[in-house]
Formats: C-alpha cells, sequence, structure tokens
C-alpha cells in the first residue's frame, strides 16, 4: 500500500485548469479498484491518496497517466504505508 503525497508546484489556477481531468482520472483508478481514499489538502497545497497498490513501478505508471502530472503541476512523494491497526469498517486493509 502506498501513501501518495501531491504537493502544487504552481498557482491554483493553473491547477483549477486540469481538476476536472484530475478527477476523472481519480474516478478511473477508483473503479479499476486502486485508490482507496483521496482528497486535498488545507490549505490547499496538493492532496494525499491512498492507494493498495503494492507495486512501485506499477503506481508510477498509473501517476503518469494523472494530469496534474502529464502537465508538471504537481510533485509525488511516495511512502509506503503497512496498516496494522484499524477500525472494524475497514479491516479489510489488513491483509
Amino acid at each position: 500500500m502506498f501513501l501518495i503525497n501531491l504537493t502544487y508546484k504552481t498557482e491554483l489556477n493553473k491547477i483549477d485548469q486540469f481538476l476536472n481531468e484530475h478527477i476523472q482520472f481519480l474516478n478511473e483508478q477508483y473503479k479499476l479498484g486502486n485508490f482507496l481514499l483521496s482528497g486535498g489538502k488545507n490549505p490547499r497545497t496538493g492532496g494525499i491518496i491512498l492507494c493498495q497498490i503494492t507495486n512501485k513501478s506499477v503506481l508510477q505508471e498509473i501517476i503518469e497517466k494523472d494530469p496534474f502530472k502529464i502537465h508538471d503541476l504537481a510533485n509525488y512523494e511516495l511512502t509506503v504505508f503497512t496498516p496494522t491497526k484499524t477500525c472494524n469498517e475497514l479491516k479489510f486493509l489488513l491483509k
């Protein structure tokens, strides 16, 4: 599992130009079962994605399809994350 930390590299008006495309990218990854959770940071400097993919090279290929990556709008920090404790509703994450 990976925690993906996006940090914007440009002003928000440029981010907003590609936000709908980024949301479509996220929706596709949710449909494929790759992403589990996502949301924007506050203050609005980027976002966080929890991804259940375990292969870093596969994840990097997916990130290359993100419009924020394609247009060089964000940096992506990947952190390997192994959940060890959770609430009952999220027990499925403990594989």
